[in-house]
């Protein structure tokens, strides 16, 4: 029977009103929804503190060099869709304290660079600032995966200093360069299409990974050619 057939809409709405909608229910949402708002604050100022770091960095090549090695930085907070995902496929308590520890991609920055070596270089001075601390560490450019993507990834911890504590927070950092970073945004794109069938998706997995391939060989010949010009 149609649950719908037993109440009239007078009826529902009121019944909507009297339990979805009662105080003790709204209380609940604000009182766990405050926490994790809170934690996603965080996140943002652990997002600030490199940002800012790049950005100092960026600056110094500029003053001393004449040069600027970094094209672009964005950042990102995982979407409350995507963490919920990933609570689910790790299957992990689904607590502030559990995400916290177990998820470290929530907050996340990109770098984009010119050249392969301003990559590394970005990577090493960042890393031996004092109050960074590496937690993980995978380089996609010497070792891309199966499908062609490339970029160095660091799991970083670093410090925000709040009004009364100082507290570790994790981040994300991606650094790329501009071919790189144009192949992968493409690349997920395409991929994502739901039209496709299974042979026009290994196809076109085929030319991707061709296309990465012919970004990273771009990459190296515009690294060589510049190191040419700057001898």
């Amino acid at each position: 029977m149609n649950i719908e057939h037993l109440f009239n809409q007078e009826t529902r709405d009121q019944i909507i009103r009297n339990n979805l909608m009662s105080d003790s229910l709204l209380d609940y949402i604000k009182k766990n929804k405050e926490p994790f708002d809170t934690l996603m604050c965080y996140y943002e100022c652990a997002i600030m503190e490199i940002e800012t770091k790049f950005k100092v960095l960026d600056a110094e090549f500029s003053l001393q060099y004449d040069r600027n090695p970094i094209e672009s930085i964005r950042s990102r907070i995982k979407s409350m869709e995507s963490l919920v995902k990933k609570i689910r496929s790790r299957n992990i308590p689904i607590t502030l304290k559990s995400i916290e520890e177990n998820i470290t991609d929530i907050a996340g920055v990109r770098v984009v660079c010119a050249f392969p070596e301003d990559i590394y270089m970005l990577a090493d001075c960042l890393l031996r600032q004092d109050d960074i601390k590496l937690i993980a560490r995978k380089d996609y450019i010497q070792n891309p995966k199966e499908n062609g993507y490339r970029s160095l990834h660091l799991i970083v911890e670093v410090p925000i200093f709040l009004k009364s504590e100082t507290r570790l927070m994790k981040v994300e950092v991606q650094l790329r360069t501009i071919a790189m970073d144009f192949w992968a945004s493409l690349e997920h794109k395409l991929r994502y299409k739901k039209s496709l069938s299974d042979d026009q998706m290994a196809e076109i997995s085929a030319e991707l990974k061709e296309c990465a391939e012919t970004s990273a060989a771009l990459d190296k010949k515009m690294q060589e050619i510049r190191n040419r010009i700057t001898v």
